[in-house]
């Protein structure tokens, strides 16, 4: 088992042999198709010094399977997201909020991990819980994924094998849920994961219920789905570490680890990162999920994600329609 999903024993992955049985018991949506992916590896450069996060993601709808990479642009900022008023009212604890999410950016050095700071962005990304929303009961990490719906989320497939019990706090910091929470009501994974326990299938879109009456994506916004971009892209990497109450970021150049794995060095990602987005730089787009590859990875500071082709847009389309 990776080093980035936490040891959990009531959420082991199992054995490629019940991984049918699995499928029969979850609400996954099973999405055929092969990988396509024929471009050659490209080549990492030497990492910028700094890279800088930017005050807002621009939302927009989830590129196509077979579309060039979008060309580097200026994000086009938007209204920030508003904390929730009405966030937990079920439980008092939660009714704390996190400062609201600073205007200036975010910059990290390359290659180099620290806490992330409450930017819009940072927004989109949160802890899955199992049981209470608290400290010590998150287990993995999620992403907002854009969608007409609205309440779809990407993480990875090995971090749960159904919906009961999960809760998706965006933004959570230390204790608090600043944003409030929503309920995971269904998993959807490609057939390779479903059936095989494909690391190159190794992400999941998950649904979410409304919370309090509100889509996910209207309260903290989300983040496009790429697909097709090189192997040798800028990301910052979110994640939630199971011993942490913040979430850390980090910022580097990914590689191709295979023909269907991306690769990143980024230092002190343990278990309980699994699940978290890799945003490009330069498009905005979330373009891997740390995972695939051993899970993530065998040690902290080297991360692995399933290379997002068309598998990934077909399952994306599955889930929206499954959502509507």
């Amino acid at each position: 088992m990776g080093q980035h999903r936490r040891r959990n024993p009531r959420r082991r992955l199992l054995a490629p042999v019940l991984f049918t049985a699995l499928a029969a018991l979850t609400a996954a949506t099973v999405v055929a198709g092969t990988h396509g992916v024929t471009s050659e590896a490209t080549a990492v450069g030497s990492p910028p010094p700094a890279v800088t996060a930017p005050a807002v993601p621009p939302p927009a709808a989830p590129s196509t399977a077979g579309d060039p990479p979008s060309p580097t642009t200026e994000p086009t900022p938007t209204a920030e997201p508003t904390p929730s008023d009405e966030a937990s009212a079920e439980d008092p604890s939660l009714l704390a909020r996190a400062s609201a999410p600073t205007a200036a950016p975010t910059t990290v050095r390359a290659g180099t991990t620290a806490e992330a700071q409450a930017t819009p962005e940072a927004a989109t990304v949160g802890a899955l819980f199992s049981g209470g929303v608290g400290p010590g009961n998150h287990f993995c990490t999620a992403s907002v994924l854009h969608s007409p719906t609205g309440n779809l989320l990407l993480t990875a497939a090995h971090c749960l094998g159904g919906a009961d019990g999960v809760t998706f706090a965006p933004g959570y910091h230390n204790g608090t849920a600043p944003y409030g929470t929503w309920r995971v009501t269904a998993v959807h994974t490609a057939a390779g994961w479903s059936q095989n326990g494909d690391q190159d299938e190794d992400f999941a879109i998950l649904e979410t219920a409304p919370s309090n009456g509100r889509r996910i994506e209207d309260v903290v916004g989300a983040n496009q789905l790429g697909t097709d971009e090189p192997f040798g892209s800028a990301v910052r990497l979110y994640g939630y570490p199971a011993d942490s109450e913040a979430p850390i970021l980090c910022a580097n150049t990914t590689g191709r680890e295979s023909a269907y794995q991306r690769v990143v060095d980024c230092p002190d990602y343990p278990g309980g990162t699994s699940g978290g987005p890799w945003i490009s730089t330069a498009t905005g787009h979330v373009i891997g999920t740390i995972g695939g590859y051993q899970q993530g990875g065998d040690t902290s500071d080297t991360s692995y994600s399933a290379y997002f082709d068309h598998t990934i847009a077909d399952l994306y389309t599955e889930a929206e329609a499954a959502a509507s």
